[in-house]
């Protein structure tokens, strides 16, 4: 399904959101072929470099934060709770330049999660994804742990980790 307008303008919104802003954080809305994407770039400027010279450690793992939980609501719908409970990231090179990461879920995966909360129960799925330089180089793999759970089958929020 593409992205509705109410979609759009939040991913929009990600670009002046103070903490994306601070780090020069720029997300944009893909459509591919009917399923959703969201793709985010970050250059290297005077504010978001470490010590050392390369993109700032924090900065990379806040780019890739919200965009699997917000992808995972939009295609499951409203009868739906879904958080982030947790995040991993590998740091395998020095960022440089500018960096960039995708997030897109396939319809294939959405739909076993569908089935997996079918009867009421939570599902802890796992999403990855890779921070990639200029030439394509990976620079850090990230890992998200979302909780989904049916509306209706709890009223509660997910326990604290």
């Amino acid at each position: 399904m593409p992205f509705t307008a109410r979609e759009r303008w939040l991913v929009r919104f990600l670009n002046v959101y103070p903490p994306y802003l601070g780090a020069g954080v720029r997300a944009r809305a893909v459509d591919e072929g009917g399923r959703r994407a969201i793709e985010v770039e970050m250059r290297l400027r005077w504010w978001n470099r470490n010590y050392v010279g390369t993109h700032f450690g924090g900065s990379l793992a806040s780019m890739c934060d919200p965009h699997f939980m917000l992808l995972l609501l939009w295609e499951l719908g409203p009868e739906y709770l879904v958080w982030d409970k947790a995040a991993t990231i590998r740091y395998r090179k020095p960022g440089r330049g500018t960096v960039r990461a995708r997030f897109a879920i396939p319809a294939a995966r959405v739909e076993e999660i569908r089935r997996a909360t079918a009867g009421g129960g939570k599902v802890e799925p796992v999403f990855e994804t890779a921070v990639v330089d200029d030439s394509g180089e990976v620079v850090a793999e990230v890992e998200k742990l979302l909780w989904v759970r049916r509306k209706d089958a709890s009223r509660t929020a997910p326990p604290a980790p």
